[in-house]
């Protein structure tokens, strides 16, 4: 796998596990705690939004759903 797949993977598994930690989160608090460009973490968000992880129960709020995840290393 190519080190920037990579990596950004494990940004978007960090992404949910702080959001799964937090219960709800906005999306600048994202992009603060991640350092990341607004338009990076809403990319992140469409790939956890796109595998049904997380919800926006309004807009510029994210949660978890309640499918299980199982983490890998």
């Amino acid at each position: 796998m190519k080190h920037s797949t990579n990596r950004m993977l494990n940004r978007i598994k960090s992404v949910y596990m702080f959001i799964n930690k937090r219960g709800t989160v906005t999306t600048g608090e994202l992009v603060e705690e991640f350092g990341i460009t607004p338009r990076t973490i809403q990319r992140d968000l469409n790939v956890l939004v796109y595998n049904d992880l997380v919800k926006s129960p309004s807009r510029g709020r994210w949660t978890t759903t309640k499918k299980k995840v199982k983490m890998s290393s």
